[in-house]
């Protein structure tokens, strides 16, 4: 994944690269270097990423759907 779309994807699901370090219980300096001299964005960041943001759209539109007493 390029450096670009990372940083797109971490906006997107409301982290930065600290935040997601933490959440993940990751190093903050192997995520910030991520995508720089050559270091690749591992494999599993973006699928990962994309699974976190439409969970959390799920997560939204069930609660939407729950005060509107549509969904119980």
């Amino acid at each position: 994944m390029e450096k670009e779309n990372f940083k797109k994807l971490l906006k997107k699901a409301d982290f930065n690269k600290r935040t997601f370090s933490e959440y993940l219980g990751l190093k903050y300096q192997s995520v910030n270097s991520w995508g720089n001299n050559g270091r690749n964005v591992p494999y599993w960041v973006e699928s990962w990423l994309n699974l976190y943001i439409d969970n959390k759209k799920c997560k939204q539109i069930k609660e939407i759907l729950k005060d509107s007493g549509i969904c119980k």
